[in-house]
């Protein structure tokens, strides 16, 4: 049994953030230790050598692009221009291009890490995580996620960053021109029809996170391709428009797709402050929702979203490194999910949605 974590920002978190993914979070905090960063916040809670030591097989390896006019929403705070940063199309596909460079640099230069761009990458993965395998050779797959569509000048340009090995993409952050986002209310503009329709030609996995509804229940009703929310969580759980109606959910459930549960604080409580404790628990409550209204449990899985601009000290309760992800799994065992379910909620559910969307 292995973790796949469907959203993290970890060229960002490189790039803007100064911080290292090939380093142990113990090495991290070490370096870290009262040193002051704009955009690094609380103590790391991944690296490399942690998530082999951990059985994260598998990650969603972002592109993160942020516009230089976003208002701070979930907790977040305004700060300087980011490496990433972008007003114009030009320059968030400049900004995704450098990131994309960075996992290409890591993959080239670490034998233990694989950029999954098909279905035989895959396979390579989950056999060097098989039982008798050797440890020394365990790969940590990196599926590269585009979150906001911006970096795609037009939408014909998708097929170049098919090429470059993207899998993953959602049209939306904040607002973007394909469609509304988080606090920008809208459908799917149409140049986000015309993106999804030249996604569909690849069979590419389109991403829900962070879609304004109008947007979200469109995409569920039109897109014939793999569907998942990379990073999202019922809105039962917290009220605000950057999380999954149970309309959508229970549509997501009709269309087989999954939905990433993003384990930061904000995103857990509606009335959230900073310092107010989120039990595990609650993360099962949410699971339990989730299975509810859709009347399985193939619809849910994991997607972090774990990075520098929100440490560990913004995290549920009893989750500190990547390795206590597999806290939640006891969790699940308390309220008897059985080990299907379980290895369904860590990986399984995600990986029938890659096998769908990754070429041969």
């Amino acid at each position: 049994m292995i973790i796949a974590d469907m959203h993290r920002d970890i060229a960002y978190d490189a790039i803007d953030c100064d911080r290292d993914y090939r380093l142990s979070t113990a090495e991290s905090r070490r370096l870290e230790a009262g040193i002051s960063h704009p955009r690094r916040k609380g103590l790391a809670a991944t690296g490399l050598p942690d998530a082999l030591a951990s059985r994260i097989g598998l990650v969603g390896a972002t592109l993160f692009v942020e516009p230089t006019d976003f208002k701070p929403w979930g907790g977040m705070v305004a700060t300087e221009h980011s490496t990433s940063s972008y007003s114009s199309p030009q320059e968030a596909h400049d900004a995704a291009y450098r990131q994309l460079e960075y996992y290409i640099q890591l993959a080239a230069s670490n034998p233990n890490v694989r950029i999954v761009e098909n279905k035989g990458d895959l396979n390579a993965v989950l056999a060097s995580w098989e039982e008798g395998a050797d440890p020394a050779k365990r790969l940590h797959g990196m599926v590269l996620l585009m979150e906001g569509a911006d970096p795609v000048i037009e939408p014909s340009q998708f097929g170049t960053w098919w090429e470059r090995g993207v899998r993953v993409l959602g049209t939306s952050w904040s607002k973007t021109r394909y469609a509304g986002g988080t606090q920008s209310p809208g459908p799917l503009t149409d140049l986000g029809r015309q993106l999804l329709k030249e996604m569909a030609t690849y069979n590419a996995v389109l991403d829900l996170s962070h879609m304004a509804e109008e947007a979200c229940m469109e995409s569920l009703e039109t897109y014939p391709g793999p569907i998942i929310a990379s990073h999202a969580n019922p809105r039962w759980i917290c009220n605000t428009d950057r999380h999954l109606t149970d309309a959508a959910i229970k549509l997501m459930g009709k269309r087989d797709a999954v939905m990433g549960l993003v384990l930061l604080n904000v995103f857990w409580k509606t009335d959230y402050k900073a310092g107010d404790a989120i039990p595990i628990s609650r993360i099962v409550d949410a699971i339990d929702h989730i299975c509810q209204l859709t009347g399985s449990n193939r619809n849910v899985g994991i997607g972090t979203d774990w990075y520098a601009g929100m440490g560990s000290d913004e995290y549920p309760d009893g989750l500190d490194t990547v390795a206590d992800l597999w806290k939640i799994a006891d969790e699940m065992r308390k309220r008897h999910y059985s080990e299907a379910d379980i290895d369904g909620f860590t990986s399984g559910n995600m990986l029938r949605k890659l096998r769908e969307g990754l070429p041969e």
